[in-house]
């Protein structure tokens, strides 16, 4: 198959796609590098970031050429505290479909214990007309 024919030949967007993300806590990531009265442990900005790379990864291969998703609502919950040098995972699974909004549940886990959960919106936009409007 050539890459022009790869680029044509896209899964569906169907509701069960998913994906999941992996990182090492790094002190860069933890609310101590907002804050450093706080302590050092993985900043929840940090998790929901994580979560919504999980959620886009999750359905761009069924998107058409030149579009992708962004971020439109969050409702999460941080459960549990991540010290330095954890490797965490956040995973994504679609989980409705709208004309152009998406609804994700996510995840993040430190192993098998889970350490925050919820869920995500991304909308479905296209990258040029979304760059042009922010120029």
């Amino acid at each position: 198959m050539s890459a022009e024919d790869s680029a044509t030949h896209r899964i569906p967007l169907t509701v069960g796609l998913e994906a999941s993300v992996t990182e090492e806590v790094r002190f860069e990531r933890t609310i101590a590098s907002y804050d450093g009265k706080l302590p050092p442990v993985w900043a929840t900005p940090t998790m929901i970031g994580l979560m919504e790379v999980a959620a886009a990864r999750a359905v761009q291969p069924a998107l058409a050429p030149g579009q992708l998703t962004v971020g439109t609502e969050i409702h999460v919950r941080h459960l549990k505290a991540v010290m330095l040098g954890a490797q965490v995972t956040a995973h994504a699974r679609l989980t409705a479909i709208g004309d152009r909004f998406l609804t994700f549940d996510v995840e993040a886990k430190n192993g098998e214990e889970v350490v925050g959960k919820g869920q995500v919106m991304r909308a479905i936009v296209d990258f040029n007309r979304f760059v042009a409007r922010l120029a």
